[in-house]
């Protein structure tokens, strides 16, 4: 399904249910090694992204040389359809009632700071947190686009040119900085609707785009019996690859397959991506920290991954979650539909900053939160909120950042921006600032032409220095 199409579909699955997708791939998703088809599923169809370039950091292209005690990585939380900012992290419990949000405010561990009640383990560790309340989003649109490009140029438009060509700021982090580790791929997206909540690598290139977590789980296991041993040989590897590919039709693509099969074959050989996906290895009460559903089991997998190598994971629970139009849309109004929500949430987003920190992980790690708009001041007749691209409320943490704060502020109903605008080039600036990738890089588009990757003056947020 198309982009387009996608969203052509959205209002009519506002009206269905969901059903959460688990992390574990399912059974024909296993092959024997060294099957015709598990080259053509590991190699090329279900490696999306891992081409021989980004898997060994674009080294010929690469600004960054990745020192062994330098392992900076992101993990952005998508709250795909839009966070509502008042019932969130910008309480107005002062507001007229058909604005203030029906859930009681609460104090957090940032003196006269308040979220909403059903965000208490948050509100537990706020002094770890930056609260940014004065995103600009009036670029972006219902779509990831914006927002996870961190360029306001970059927008949806419904034409067949979405993002102008412009690439995410996962794929920017891919070619510029490649992985932590050589064995893992850089960029993996855990992700179950993939055109509505994951944004790729625009005119940047395939060899950048991220990587589709749910199916790079469980490729890259050595069947039980296998000879591991004549497989690390290399003249019997290189025997076995050239007998298989002379088995192959040679389609144009070959030197391209060759480049992602040779590296699945080192990339299962190292044991690091079978190793990283699998969950199992937690103990049940780490589990249970992050919780059982969807997004605290991604977030599980988004700390094992960059404790991997991984630089970029980019973690959505649900395709349009926080979509809270009312009571009569798929998801709910804000009562019905958040209530059962934030929790879950709530949860994963404690659960990594307290397990990363424990890990002595989190001041390498950028943890992000965010949606691609915030929504309406005004709850609407069906107990909902709408879409609303003048402001949007977000999380940072560790980083090596200040934390403990607040940024900006709203207008006492929550729809305008007061102070401290945080725009979209800025959070970009912000992250690659951090990546260590020089903010006045370039990447070159199809016409050979130079394309910076901060566009329209992007600076990293003051207050995050």
């Amino acid at each position: 399904m198309s982009m387009n199409d996608n969203y052509n579909h959205h209002n009519l699955n506002h009206q269905s249910l969901t059903a959460a997708s688990p992390l574990a791939p399912p059974m024909n998703d296993l092959f024997r090694v060294g099957s015709r088809r598990w080259f053509l599923q590991t190699g090329m169809a279900g490696l999306g992204g891992l081409s021989l370039a980004s898997l060994k950091q674009a080294q010929a292209e690469s600004t960054i040389q990745i020192a062994n005690q330098d392992r900076k990585a992101v993990i952005l939380f998508w709250l795909s359809g839009g966070p509502s900012q008042i019932d969130m992290w910008d309480p107005k419990p002062l507001a007229p009632p058909e604005i203030r949000s029906p859930f009681a405010d609460i104090s957090t561990k940032i003196p006269g700071v308040s979220f909403t009640e059903h965000l208490p383990l948050q509100a537990s560790i706020a002094d770890k947190l930056s609260i940014i309340r004065s995103v600009d989003c009036s670029s972006s649109n219902h779509t990831p686009i914006t927002m996870q490009a961190g360029n306001p140029l970059a927008r949806r438009t419904n034409d067949g040119k979405d993002g102008a060509g412009y690439p995410s700021m996962g794929s920017i982090a891919a070619k510029f900085r490649g992985a932590n580790d050589p064995d893992m791929p850089p960029f993996v997206g855990l992700a179950n609707s993939w055109a509505s909540d994951v944004w790729e690598a625009g005119n940047m290139g395939s060899d950048f785009a991220p990587v589709k977590g749910h199916e790079l789980a469980g490729k890259f296991k050595i069947p039980a019996g296998f000879d591991t041993l004549r497989i690390n040989d290399r003249d019997a590897l290189r025997n076995q690859f050239n007998k298989l590919r002379s088995g192959l039709d040679r389609n144009g693509q070959m030197e391209k397959f060759d480049g992602h099969t040779r590296r699945a074959y080192e990339m299962m050989l190292s044991g690091k991506v079978e190793s990283a996906f699998d969950v199992s290895k937690e103990t049940d009460e780490t589990r249970d920290l992050y919780g059982r559903e969807s997004v605290g089991q991604k977030a599980l997998l988004a700390r094992r991954l960059v404790e991997s190598g991984v630089t970029f994971v980019l973690v959505s629970g649900a395709w349009g979650y926080f979509d809270h139009h009312g009571d009569d849309v798929r998801w709910g109004g804000i009562e019905k539909g958040l209530k059962p929500l934030l929790p879950r949430v709530d949860r994963a987003m404690y659960a990594l900053v307290t397990d990363l920190e424990q890990r002595g992980l989190l001041d390498d790690t950028l943890v992000l939160m965010m949606g691609e708009f915030g929504r309406s001041p005004v709850i609407n007749n069906k107990a909902g909120r709408g879409h609303w691209t003048n402001t949007m409320s977000m999380v940072a943490a560790g980083g090596g950042m200040p934390h403990g704060q607040v940024i900006g502020a709203t207008d006492r109903r929550g729809g305008a921006i007061l102070s401290s605008p945080v725009r979209p080039q800025d959070l970009a600036a912000t992250t690659f600032r951090h990546l260590g990738i020089d903010q006045g890089a370039h990447w070159t588009d199809h016409q050979g032409r130079p394309t910076p990757i901060i566009t329209e003056g992007g600076r990293p947020i003051p207050e995050l220095l």
